[in-house]
C-alpha cells in the first residue's frame, strides 16, 4: 500500500488535503491539492498537482480482519518530550499507566515533527496513534480498532469509564480513575444528538470489548460535552443498554476531563466521575430529564418518521425508532414480501441495518428474494432475463452490509428471550436499527394461557425496542376467517389476530397486507402517534417477476360510510 492509500484509509468524509506524494517537494507545502470523495464502497482520490489518482476500497462492515498488520513498537521514549507535552495539560508523569512513546513522525501537511504515540494493544496486535507536540497533526501506525487502555481493565472492576481521547484517559488517571477512550473519537456526522447510520461501522470496538462491557455492571460515559460527544454517549448507551449507563456532566467552561483537571484539579475531577447521572434512573425520570427533547419539539416540531421508500405508503404511515409494528394478513398475501421491500428501501435511503428472524424463509432463499428487489430481475431462470452474476455479486455485498439473519441452525425451538438476546448482540456489534420476527407462531411460549403469554412476549419486545431505539416488525397470522357471500375474504384487522387482543393493544402501528383484484391493499388499522401516520388504506402494484412493490397513487380515508367495519366497536 502506497503512502497516499495509507493516508486515505484514515479519512471518513469528503475533503481536500495536502498530497502525501508531492506536497513535501513543493514550495507551497501546505496547499491542499488532493481531493478525497467518499462513496459507499470506495474512497476516490485525485491530486490536481501531480495527478495521482485512484480508489481505496471500503471494507464491509462484517468483513473479518485477516492476518494482523505487524507494527514495530519502539521501546524507548524521551521523557523530557513527554513531560513537556503532559505538563502543558496539567498531567503529571506519574499518571502515565498506559503505554505512551515519543519520536519524530511525518505528518501530512506538517512534515517531520516531534510526536507522542499512544499504543493500542489487543492480544498480539498493536497500533500507534501519533499526535504532534507542535500544532494539531495526527497519524497512525497500523489500525487502532480497540478501546485505548482496555488492557488495564479487569472484568472484576465495579465500573468502566469511557471517554473520547487518549489525553482524557491520562487526565483521569491523574485523578486516580482508570478509563478507556474510543479509537475514533466522536462521530463526525451528527444530527439532533444522534449519529448518522453511515457511522455505524466505527463502533466495532464495543463488540471487541463485549466480554468486559457485559460483565462490568456500570458504564460511566465521560465523553465530551459538545453535540458530537452527546451523540457518542447516546449511541454507546443504545448499544450497551441504557440501564447500565451513567453520564458525566462537565461544569461550565469545561468540554472534557482534561479541561476539568486543568481548571478545577484532580480531586474535583475524581468527585465528578464518582457522581455521574444515571441513564436512566431505573425507569424513574424527572421532567427535567426530558428538557432537551421538549425544547426540540417546541422549536422544530415533531416531524414524521422515516420514509418507507414508497410514497403512497408514506402518506399512510412512516417508520420511527423504538416502536412495534404488527403486520397481519391472510396466508400468502405478501406480508413478508412487503416488509422486505420496506427494509431494502430503508437500507438504501437511510443506511439502516436489520436483524431478520424469519422462520418460514430459509436465509439463502430469503437473500435470493432480496436480491430480486434490489436488481429488479428474477433470481431463477425463466422467460424473462434473470439476474446476472455481477449484479448478484453487488446485491450480495449490499445485503451483507445491511442485514444479519437470526437462524435456528441448532434445531432448538426459538423463544422470545433468545431472539431478543441475539438482537441485542446485533445492536452492540453492528448498530442494527430494525428487527423482523416472522411469524409469531414459531416461537415457543412460556406455558401460561396463550393470551397471557402473548401479552408478556409483546411487553418484552416493546421494552427492548424502546431501550435500544429499534423498530420491530412482528408478523402474526389472523384466526380462521370465512368467506363472504361473494366468495371474497374480509380484510383481517388487529382484533382478528389469533391468540390475544394484545396484538391490537400493544402495537404502535398495525398493518394488514391484503391481495385485492389486480393489486395489493395496504391497510393501517392502528397508529398510536398521529405524527407517524394515520388510519387508512392505499393500493400498490406488485411485480411477480422482481417481487417489487410500487405506487398506485390512491389513498382512501376511513369514514362512517366505509364498507369495512374496522374496529368492531373496539375503543382505541
Amino acid at each position: 500500500m502506497g503512502v497516499i492509500e495509507e493516508v486515505i484509509e484514515q479519512i471518513y468524509d469528503d475533503c481536500r488535503i495536502v498530497c502525501p506524494k508531492c506536497g513535501h517537494d513543493r514550495k507551497k507545502k501546505n496547499v491542499k491539492t488532493l481531493s478525497v470523495t467518499v462513496k459507499n464502497d470506495a474512497k476516490l482520490y485525485h491530486c490536481h498537482h501531480c495527478y495521482a489518482s485512484g480508489a481505496v476500497r471500503i471494507k464491509s462492515l462484517y468483513e473479518r480482519h485477516s492476518q494482523p498488520k505487524v507494527v514495530h513498537i519502539q521501546t524507548t521514549r524521551d521523557n523530557a518530550v513527554l513531560e513537556e507535552f503532559l505538563s502543558s495539560r496539567g498531567i503529571p508523569m506519574s499518571a502515565v499507566q498506559t503505554e505512551v512513546i515519543t519520536g519524530e513522525k511525518y505528518f501530512n501537511g506538517g512534515g517531520n515533527l516531534p510526536a507522542v504515540g499512544f499504543v493500542y494493544a489487543s492480544g498480539a496486535e498493536r497500533a500507534v496513534k501519533w499526535r504532534s507536540t507542535q500544532g494539531k497533526y495526527f497519524t497512525q501506525d497500523g489500525a487502532a480498532r480497540w478501546l485505548y487502555g482496555i488492557e488495564k481493565v479487569s472484568k472484576e472492576d465495579d465500573q468502566l469509564v469511557i471517554c473520547e481521547g487518549e489525553v482524557d484517559v491520562l487526565a483521569l488517571s491523574a485523578a486516580g480513575v482508570t478509563a478507556v477512550s474510543c479509537p475514533n473519537g466522536a462521530p463526525q456526522k451528527v444530527s439532533n444528538n444522534k449519529i448518522d447510520p453511515e457511522e455505524d461501522g466505527k463502533f466495532s470496538y464495543l463488540w471487541d470489548a463485549r466480554e468486559i462491557i457485559t460483565t462490568i455492571p456500570k458504564i460511566v460515559l465521560a465523553t465530551d460535552g459538545d453535540q458530537a460527544g452527546e451523540a457518542l454517549a447516546e449511541e454507546i448507551a443504545r448499544r450497551v443498554g441504557r440501564a447500565k449507563c451513567w453520564r458525566v456532566t462537565f461544569p461550565a467552561g469545561c468540554k472534557d476531563s482534561n479541561d476539568v483537571l486543568v481548571k478545577h484539579g484532580a480531586d474535583y475531577l475524581s468527585d465528578l466521575i464518582a457522581n455521574p447521572t444515571p441513564m436512566p434512573l431505573k425507569g424513574v425520570y424527572s421532567a427535567q430529564d426530558y428538557a432537551l427533547e421538549v425544547e426540540h419539539i417546541y422549536t422544530e416540531g415533531v416531524g414524521n418518521g422515516l420514509s418507507t421508500g414508497i410514497e403512497s405508503v408514506d402518506d399512510l404511515f412512516t417508520v420511527s425508532e423504538g416502536q412495534l409494528s404488527v403486520v397481519t394478513g391472510l396466508p400468502s398475501s405478501g406480508k413478508s414480501e412487503f416488509i422486505d421491500q420496506i427494509m431494502i428501501n430503508m437500507a438504501k435511503e437511510h443506511h439502516w441495518k436489520f436483524a431478520v428472524c424469519s422462520f418460514e424463509n430459509p436465509p439463502h432463499f430469503h437473500i435470493a428474494k432480496m436480491a430480486e428487489k434490489l436488481v429488479g430481475k428474477p433470481f431463477f431462470e425463466g422467460k424473462s432475463p434473470r439476474i446476472e452474476k455481477h449484479e448478484l455479486d453487488n446485491a450480495m455485498k449490499f445485503i451483507d452490509e445491511h442485514f444479519v439473519f437470526l437462524d435456528q441452525k441448532d434445531g432448538v425451538v426459538a423463544t422470545i428471550d433468545s431472539i431478543i438476546d441475539r438482537a441485542k448482540q446485533a445492536v452492540l456489534r453492528l448498530g442494527v436499527r430494525g428487527l423482523v420476527i416472522d411469524p409469531y407462531n414459531y416461537i415457543e411460549q412460556d406455558g401460561t394461557e396463550e393470551h397471557t403469554s402473548i401479552s408478556a412476549m409483546l411487553t418484552k419486545v416493546t421494552t427492548f425496542c424502546k431501550a435500544h431505539g429499534i423498530h420491530c416488525w412482528f408478523v402474526a397470522h389472523p384466526a380462521k376467517l370465512y368467506p363472504k357471500e361473494d366468495g371474497t375474504y374480509p380484510v383481517p384487522k388487529g382484533m382478528s389476530i389469533s391468540g390475544s387482543a394484545a396484538w391490537f393493544a400493544k402495537a404502535d402501528l398495525g398493518v394488514t397486507v391484503h391481495r385485492g383484484e389486480g393489486d395489493v391493499e395496504i391497510h393501517c388499522w392502528k397508529c398510536r402517534f398521529k405524527w407517524v401516520g394515520k388510519q387508512g388504506v392505499t393500493n400498490l402494484e406488485y411485480d411477480l417477476l422482481s417481487g417489487r412493490y410500487s405506487d398506485k397513487p390512491r389513498v382512501k380515508e376511513y369514514s362512517p360510510e366505509s364498507k369495512v367495519n374496522w374496529y368492531d366497536e373496539v375503543d382505541i
